[in-house]
């Protein structure tokens, strides 16, 4: 998963800010609550808690879920689907680095 180094100057901006609840995040990903407390159970996103105790997502999670949806819509399994986003993430901040190290050697 990539990191973000800047953080914005509003909640409106922030992509980590938990602003959508569990029933409004399922139909902006067009998939069910079951489906995003699975994302939960495998550790691929972790929701925050308002103090009700519901869970909140940020646009960041969604675009992970989203992500695991297209795998899952494929034909993947979801712990499957969620292995290969972590791996993916892994690869592109190896890549990342490698980059930077590439361009310190120049």
């Amino acid at each position: 998963m990539p990191s973000r180094s800047t953080r914005p100057a509003t909640p409106l901006d922030d992509d980590d800010y938990p602003a959508y609840t569990m029933g409004r995040a399922a139909d902006m990903l067009g998939t069910t609550p079951a489906f995003l407390r699975s994302l939960g159970e495998h550790r691929l996103i972790t929701p925050l808690r308002s103090e009700g105790g519901h869970r909140r997502y940020s646009r960041y999670q969604l675009r992970i879920a989203a992500r695991a949806r297209e795998l899952v819509d494929a034909g993947t399994a979801v712990e499957a689907a969620c292995r290969i986003i972590v791996l993916e993430g892994q690869l592109e901040e190896a890549q990342r680095i490698n980059e930077q190290l590439r361009a310190r050697a120049r």
